[in-house]
């Protein structure tokens, strides 16, 4: 288990540092030879892939109920 955790940890931060490469010079959608390119697309991609990890961790994630008795 630690070695999926330490898998999607590296894949959530990976895909953190492409999220910021990404905004930090956006291009714009394009198509040329019949082939398009949609940027909107690819950044909905990343940030898909991006809350799935972070889904993923957070389930994995130690959790404790906190319960209060009366009396």
């Amino acid at each position: 288990m630690s070695d999926d955790l330490t898998t999607l940890r590296l894949i959530r931060d990976q895909t953190r540092q492409l999220l910021l490469d990404v905004t930090l010079s956006p291009k714009p959608s394009y198509s040329i030879d019949g082939q398009s390119v949609s940027w909107e697309a690819y950044l909905a991609r990343i940030q898909t892939t991006l809350d799935w990890c972070d889904a993923k961790l957070n389930d994995a994630e130690p959790f404790e109920f906190a319960t209060r008795g009366g009396t």
